[in-house]
């Protein structure tokens, strides 16, 4: 039999003007034959409406993806002179402080694999050209079975036996167990898809039956008006930070001015800086605010034993906390209006049940850049629909560490804060929930924040909040098991908090999309229906950016953003799960200080009065004359890309898929592999977000 993209030899074609198309018979034989479609000259005489219907034949399918293909690789060319670029000048994630154990496991693996793949590509496409490639998988098993004895397919020289024997290993031991895996990650995705729209469906009940936390209270009061109904608890804040000379003015500027009794108020700078500069410069801020009349205190520690939990464990230890009833806590980069604890502490009166009392996150560089854009995607359905969800519904849900009130005896009682993982503000949530202690989540009260602009400031972020809920759950099972709480209170947060939502998701979309996936593509005796490639990836997205409807020309982007993140999740669950070092790991995420940007001309100009400046215009000019040389140090740095390898890995990895995905004509499949692959080759060279010195 004559190969069919040769149309059957020059003889054949000067005999035949159509295109012969290999179809399976439906007979016992499973017999190969060709036919022939009209000619050009026969299409003349077809009506118009029955050429306009005609469905294409094999090869103008083939060569339609060809062309695809080959306008797809034109974009990735004009990525060559930046890949060049990346390559000469960036350096590897080699010197990163993760662990280097479980990173040199993953990424060995992962280069086995490409190469593995590699090799297959070429098998296969030698394959292909000898005619020997069919889209029908078990067709073709079938017909390797019968060949042999005298027909026109039969594998005469030793490449054709090792495909043969490589297309029954594939078939017989390879393929069921892929498969087996594919299945069992397709019905952890449904269960995660699920619990996505159920959680969605709430959110919308809540907005349509507009459904909000009420404070107990028998005077009638406008909260949104921040009155307070004259209720001034003793309220303690703590600003708990760490070398961010970038954020601190504007943070201890905001709390300073939170409109509440002095008298009552008493605000907790909590140093844990190592750098002498940074520490000066926040002395003399805590100093100015002092001098203003605010009620604030500076405090530093020379053991820094327990990163956040240690330096607010080590706060908290103070004989003057026992004054106070409540406990706000605000990040370095956060601004609180100044109605922010009128709004929310109004919500412990009359209700002893509360302990926690969260408000959202709202970002000032959201619109920075591309990667700004999609963390304030996923941010955006994290507040507004699982926060606002589970808060109304259960009164349970992680504490963010941040623009949160505690009561002190809800702390107290539930052990206080801990050190035992890098997740401390989950740990104390999980911890006084199950002594029976309800949260209250406010979505109409925001306090202001930065989000990571780089992506390896963004990246060791998410190691952290990846690998300490995996710590946790180890630790806390124990207790959740025990506990008084009620049976689906428990489910809820073994099943749903911490296995669904923090072990499933990151375990099956890395698996998933990147393992399997492109398995399936050298393996096609194993498969991936397209419903599970593109329509609910693409259904899900589409819920996920509902909270943030002007992010909606991201769509696309933030699915393939969210794939690439999984090997970091992956990782970081490993890690976590199995104790392994990186999961200790503490980055303070690094800053720009973008959000004090507008605020630092307004400080300014209400500075101390005139009778005070001269206290201090000696010290500020002095560290504002250190402050432009570090900068005009920092300025002589060049900022350089980070390779990252296993990200970069992928990327070939899964363009190899997509080129294999071809010889099957996988439309959907190629198109994902091939998008998915250029999403991790452009994180792989780190061309998104902004670089680091």
């Amino acid at each position: 039999m004559v190969p069919w993209w040769n149309g059957g030899g020059k003889d054949h074609q000067k005999h035949h003007r159509g295109t012969p198309v290999v179809i399976k018979m439906e007979n016992p034989n499973w017999s190969i034959s060709e036919f022939e479609t009209p000619s050009s000259d026969e299409d003349d005489f077809i009506p118009r409406k029955s050429r306009r219907f005609r469905g294409k034949n094999a090869k103008q399918l083939t060569w339609v993806l060809l062309l695809k293909a080959h306008r797809a690789a034109g974009c990735l060319s004009s990525l060559a002179s930046a890949v060049r670029r990346r390559v000469k000048s960036g350096r590897t994630d080699t010197p990163c402080t993760e662990d280097s154990t479980p990173r040199t496991r993953l990424y060995t693996f992962i280069r086995a694999f490409l190469a593995i793949s590699l090799l297959l590509l070429c098998f296969e496409i030698a394959a292909y050209f000898k005619g020997w490639h069919f889209k029908d998988s078990a067709f073709y098993f079938d017909h390797i079975l019968i060949s042999g004895s005298g027909t026109a397919f039969a594998f005469r020289d030793f490449f054709g036996w090792v495909y043969k024997n490589w297309v029954l290993i594939r078939v017989g031991y390879l393929a069921p167990p892929l498969q087996w895996l594919a299945n069992i990650c397709i019905v952890l995705f449904l269960f995660q898809s699920l619990d996505r729209l159920i959680l969605c469906l709430g959110c919308f009940w809540i907005r349509l039956k507009k459904i909000k936390p009420i404070p107990k209270t028998d005077q009638v009061i406008d909260v949104e008006s921040g009155d307070g109904c004259g209720y001034f608890p003793m309220v303690l804040v703590q600003i708990p930070m760490c070398n961010e000379k970038e954020v601190y003015q504007q943070s201890i500027a905001a709390v300073c001015n939170l409109d509440w009794p002095k008298s009552k108020l008493l605000i907790q700078i909590l140093d844990d800086s190592d750098d002498p500069t940074t520490q000066m410069l926040i002395k003399e801020e805590v100093h100015k605010w002092q001098v203003e009349g605010a009620n604030i205190v500076y405090r530093h520690r020379v053991l820094r034993d327990g990163y956040k939990a240690g330096n607010l464990k080590s706060a908290m230890s103070c004989s003057y906390v026992k004054d106070y009833e409540f406990v706000a806590i605000f990040d370095a980069d956060f601004q609180p209006s100044p109605d922010f604890l009128k709004r929310t502490v109004i919500h412990f009166k009359d209700n002893e049940e509360v302990g926690l009392v969260q408000a959202r996150w709202s970002f000032v560089n959201k619109d920075e850049n591309l990667l700004t854009r999609l963390q304030n995607i996923n941010l955006a359905f994290h507040f507004e629909v699982e926060q606002q969800v589970n808060g109304i519904f259960i009164n349970f849900f992680g504490f963010n560490g941040t623009a949160g009130v505690w009561r002190i005896k809800a702390l107290e009682e539930s052990g206080g804060w801990l050190e035992r993982t890098t997740v401390e503000d989950m740990d104390i949530a999980v911890r006084a929930h199950l002594k029976g202690w309800k949260f209250v989540y406010l979505n109409d009260v925001e306090c202001t924040c930065e989000l990571p602009e780089s992506y390896e400031a963004y990246r060791k972020q998410q190691h952290r909040w990846h690998s300490g809920p995996m710590q946790l759950f180890r630790l806390c099972l124990p207790d959740i098991i025990r506990s008084k709480i009620c049976f689906w209170k428990k489910a809820n947060m073994i099943f749903l908090f911490f296995l669904l939502r923090k072990l499933i998701l990151p375990f099956y979309s890395f698996t998933l999309f990147c393992i399997i996936l492109p398995m399936t593509m050298f393996i096609p005796e194993a498969e991936l229906p397209a419903w599970v490639v593109c329509y609910i990836p693409a259904t899900m997205s589409f819920l996920n950016i509902l909270p943030a409807p002007k992010s909606f020309p991201f769509i696309v982007p933030y699915l393939l953003f969210e794939n690439t993140m999984s090997v970091t999740k992956f990782n970081a669950m490993i890690s976590g799960l199995f104790q392994l070092g990186s999961a200790y790991e503490w980055v303070v995420t690094k800053k720009s200080g973008r959000s004090s940007e507008g605020d630092l001309v307004s400080l300014g100009e209400k500075e101390q009065p005139s009778h005070e400046k001269s206290f201090s215009e000696t010290t500020l000019v002095e560290m504002k004359e250190e402050l432009r040389k570090q900068d005009l140090k920092s300025s002589k740095k060049k900022k350089h890309n980070r390779i990252y390898m296993k990200e970069l890995s992928l990327a070939f990895l899964l363009l190899t898929a997509s080129a294999r995905s071809l010889l099957s004509a996988q439309g959907i499949h190629f198109y994902f592999l091939l998008f998915q692959g250029i999403s991790f080759l452009l994180v792989g060279l780190d061309l998104i977000g902004e670089q680091v010195y």
